[in-house]
C-alpha cells in the first residue's frame, strides 16, 4: 500500500452550517476522515462553534482537501465552484449534492479535478424498520438505511473509490450506491421525484384539506383513511402486492381523466428537463455543450 493510500484523507465541507452541510458533517466527524468545516454566514459560524467544530477558511479548506463537498444552495454553486476549483489539489474530487448545476454546465472545471454528484434516495417507504430511531429517521443519514444515486465525471477512475467511500460515509447507513450519468441523475431528481412524486404528495395534502374543510369530514377519520390507503396504493402499484378491485379501477380511471393531463409524460423530454432546471437555478439557459 502506498504512502498516499495510508495517510489520512481530508474532506472539506463548504457550507457546513446549512441543513445538508450539517447532515453530512454529522456522519463525517464520526469517520476516519479529517474534516474541515467552512461557513460564510456569521450565524452559521456561531452554530458550528457551539457544536465544537473548528472553522477553516473555504480557500484554505479547498486547497488541503482530497474531497471538497459543496453543501451550498444550487443557485450559488457556479460562483462558489469558480472560486474554489482553481485552488483544489490535482487529483482531488469536487462533490456536489444535487445534479442540477452539473447538468446545467454551471460548475467550474479542471482537467486534473474530477467531479461527482451524489443524491440520497432517503429511506424507502417499504423499508423494514425495527427500532424507534429508524422510524424517526424519515430523511435518512441517522439510523434508517437508504440508497444513494451518484454520477462520476472524470478520466481518473482511481478517485471513484474515494468518492464512493465519502458518499457512503456522509449518507450512512447506506445500502448501496447506484452509479449513473449526470443526465440520468437529473431525470431522477427533479423529474421523477420532485416534479412528479413530491407534487403528488402535495396534491394528497390538498385533497385531505379539501375533504376536511370543504366537505366537512372529521379530520381524524379522513387522515386515517388517507394514510392507510396511501400505503395500500403504493404497495399495489409499485410492488404488485394485491390487485385493485374492479370498482377501484373505475374510480382510478375517473381520477386520471379528471386530474391528469393526457400529455403529462412530456416532463421526461429533454427540453422540459431543461425548462424546470433553468427555473430552479434561476438561469436563462442550459450550457448544453457542458451538460451532456
Amino acid at each position: 500500500m502506498s504512502e498516499q493510500e495510508t495517510e489520512q484523507r481530508t474532506v472539506a465541507v463548504i457550507g457546513a452550517a446549512g441543513k445538508m452541510g450539517q447532515r453530512v458533517s454529522n456522519n463525517l466527524v464520526e469517520s476516519d476522515f479529517r474534516v474541515l468545516f467552512s461557513e460564510n454566514s456569521p450565524k452559521g459560524q456561531e452554530l458550528l462553534r457551539e457544536k465544537g467544530r473548528e472553522l477553516t477558511d473555504s480557500a484554505e479548506a479547498a486547497a488541503q482537501a482530497d474531497v471538497v463537498i459543496l453543501a451550498v444552495p444550487d443557485i450559488v454553486l457556479g460562483t462558489v465552484s469558480e472560486a474554489l476549483v482553481p485552488l483544489m489539489r490535482p487529483g482531488s474530487v469536487l462533490l456536489t449534492l444535487d445534479p442540477a448545476a452539473a447538468y446545467a454546465g454551471l460548475l467550474a472545471r479542471r482537467a486534473d479535478v474530477v467531479n461527482a454528484v451524489a443524491h440520497p434516495c432517503h429511506p424507502s417507504v417499504f423499508l423494514e424498520r425495527t427500532t424507534k430511531e429508524e422510524w424517526a429517521d424519515t430523511f435518512g443519514g441517522i439510523a434508517a438505511p437508504q440508497e444513494v444515486v451518484a454520477a462520476y465525471e472524470g478520466a481518473d477512475e482511481s478517485r471513484k473509490d474515494l468518492a464512493d467511500e465519502v458518499i457512503r460515509t456522509m449518507y450512512a447507513p447506506v445500502v448501496d450506491v447506484h452509479w449513473v450519468t449526470v443526465k440520468q441523475l437529473a431525470v431522477l431528481e427533479p423529474t421523477l421525484v420532485e416534479t412528479i412524486a413530491c407534487m403528488v404528495g402535495a396534491l394528497l395534502t390538498e385533497a385531505l384539506d379539501e375533504t376536511v374543510n370543504t366537505v366537512g369530514v372529521p379530520e381524524k377519520a379522513a387522515r386515517a383513511m388517507l394514510l392507510g390507503h396511501t400505503q395500500v396504493a403504493l404497495a399495489n402499484t409499485l410492488k404488485g402486492s394485491n390487485p385493485f378491485s374492479d370498482a377501484c379501477l373505475i374510480a382510478m380511471d375517473y381520477g386520471r381523466e379528471s386530474i391528469v393531463k393526457d400529455d403529462w409524460k412530456k416532463v421526461f423530454q429533454d427540453d422540459e428537463l431543461d425548462k424546470v432546471i433553468t427555473r430552479m437555478l434561476k438561469i436563462k439557459e442550459i450550457r448544453r455543450a457542458e451538460a451532456a
